[in-house]
């Protein structure tokens, strides 16, 4: 099950930004950070992530962490595709295959 956490952090420095985003992408499923700093937020995309674990790894480093959301990722609906018709191309290579002919006799 693929799960969206959103957290919200104080980002006091550039510093802090990398650590918070390094802890959060070195956690065991995480497949997806990122980091929204108008809002303060680090959101977490990943598969089977312990959101407690991942928010008390961040609180020993950034020390002022709360979990705003946890939501379950949903797989886009394929029949909203508007489905495209491929023509097939028909390709002609332009070498020519000549044959070979070996005339060399070996005389020893």
């Amino acid at each position: 099950m693929k799960q969206k956490i959103v957290m919200k952090v104080q980002f006091s420095s550039e510093k802090r930004r990398t650590d918070a985003f390094k802890i959060a992408a070195g956690t065991k499923g995480v497949s997806d950070v990122s980091i929204e700093a108008g809002k303060d937020q680090v959101v977490v995309i990943g598969d089977e992530v312990d959101s407690v674990c991942l928010t008390q790894s961040l609180r020993k480093k950034l020390r002022y962490v709360e979990i705003v959301s946890v939501e379950e990722v949903k797989k886009p609906d394929e029949k909203k595709k508007p489905e495209v018709e491929s023509i097939p191309i028909q390709w002609t290579s332009s070498y020519v295959h000549y044959p070979m002919h070996y005339d060399v006799v070996y005389r020893w």
